[in-house]
């Protein structure tokens, strides 16, 4: 929420940071984002990582958007202790603009990393001759060094700036609840921030992302013959996952942040309850990137198989061992105490108690 440069907040801002509805529900939310982000993503780091071969361009794509997740999951406990303790940011301005950057870095990152995708996999089916001169190693780590370059300038206000701001009245510090119209130096430069965030870093990486897969789904029922319909419908559930994160993730953040920013600009009006809200909304994306994961990439889908089926084999393995090692005892111990007893008989022979003791 944007605020002029003094202590004095008015009733809006304040009933907000009291708010017991989103004090409750971010955390909440939040817990069960980080329970689901963390152990997925790092398994699904080390497929791609470790067992995926070869690297395909999809593939290094996947590994920046997991990374991101990471480390969102990483920095949302410190979130959750900040609602936990009334909206008090007890840890200092560093480390509330680390956490603000890495959050709003995620949102747009996983936007266009799926854009990219997208990019990637339309160029492969509906222009396969052209895929091989485009779809190369090198382009894709260009494409997310420039994408990480781009977000840090584009967010370079956020990061040069002390998003911590003290509530005398509450006696509490906020962190990036309230943001000092320093920040930037003009309404004009305020609307273009923002309308940089929604239009570039959303609305056009959107329109791309479903544009392609359209022009993906169009091609595969055309020849469908060639591709099979599993390839077919393997394309249409990613499709049908990516739009779901765009409409239910993403959407609703932008949108708000856009409504909210304007009515702050010229109305003096604010939705800042409704955009913490969406926020949460924005954090499940990275939940549902491991499916992306599955569906849009081959090697990602065998190897991970592969994986689990090899660590299941395993402990199967080790299963049968254990029970074959104990019979094994039991069956010598057996055979020891009838060759003791039989020992003492005439024309008995011990060695076909020993064979049979290894059979």
């Amino acid at each position: 929420m944007m605020y002029p440069n003094t202590s004095d907040l008015d009733n809006l801002t304040l009933n907000m940071l009291q708010n017991k509805a989103v004090s409750i529900t971010l955390p909440a939310v939040y817990v069960l984002v980080v329970v689901i982000n963390i152990p997925c993503n790092l398994v699904s780091f080390y497929v791609l990582c470790c067992h995926t071969k070869p690297i395909t361009p999809s593939v290094i794509f996947m590994i920046n958007l997991s990374i991101t997740d990471i480390a969102v999951g990483v920095f949302l406990p410190f979130q959750i202790i900040y609602h936990l303790n009334n909206n008090n940011w007890i840890f200092g301005s560093f480390l509330c603009n680390l956490v603000a950057v890495s959050f709003y870095a995620n949102m747009y990152s996983s936007i266009l990393t799926m854009t990219f995708i997208s990019i990637e996999r339309y160029i492969g089916v509906v222009h396969p001759m052209a895929s091989n001169r485009w779809r190369k190693n090198r382009y894709a780590v260009a494409a997310c060094t420039v994408m990480w370059a781009f977000l840090l300038l584009v967010l370079y206000p956020l990061e040069s700036t002390d998003l911590t701001y003290e509530v005398k009245s509450l006696g509490i510090v906020t962190c990036f609840d309230i943001l000092k119209w320093s920040m930037l130096p003009n309404i004009p430069s305020w609307a273009a921030f923002i309308l940089t965030l929604f239009v570039v870093l959303f609305l056009i990486p959107f329109i791309v992302t479903v544009s392609c897969y359209i022009g993906i789904i169009r091609k595969l029922i055309q020849t469908s013959s060639r591709y099979g319909n599993g390839q077919k419908r393997k394309s249409m559930y990613l499709a049908a996952i990516v739009l779901i994160v765009f409409i239910t993730c993403f959407a609703p953040n932008n949108f708000v942040l856009l409504v909210h920013t304007i009515s702050r600009l010229f109305y003096d009006k604010s939705f800042y309850h409704v955009y913490k809200i969406t926020l949460t909304l924005s954090c499940l994306s990275s939940c549902a990137d491991p499916f992306i994961y599955y569906f849009a990439s081959k090697e990602f889908l065998q190897n991970f198989k592969k994986l689990f089926r090899k660590s299941s084999i395993e402990a199967t393995e080790t299963r049968r061992d254990s029970l074959f090692s104990a019979r094994s005892m039991s069956a010598r111990s057996m055979t020891f105490s009838s060759g003791q007893g039989e020992g003492l008989e005439v024309g008995k022979k011990p060695i076909f108690h020993r064979q049979e003791s290894i059979l």
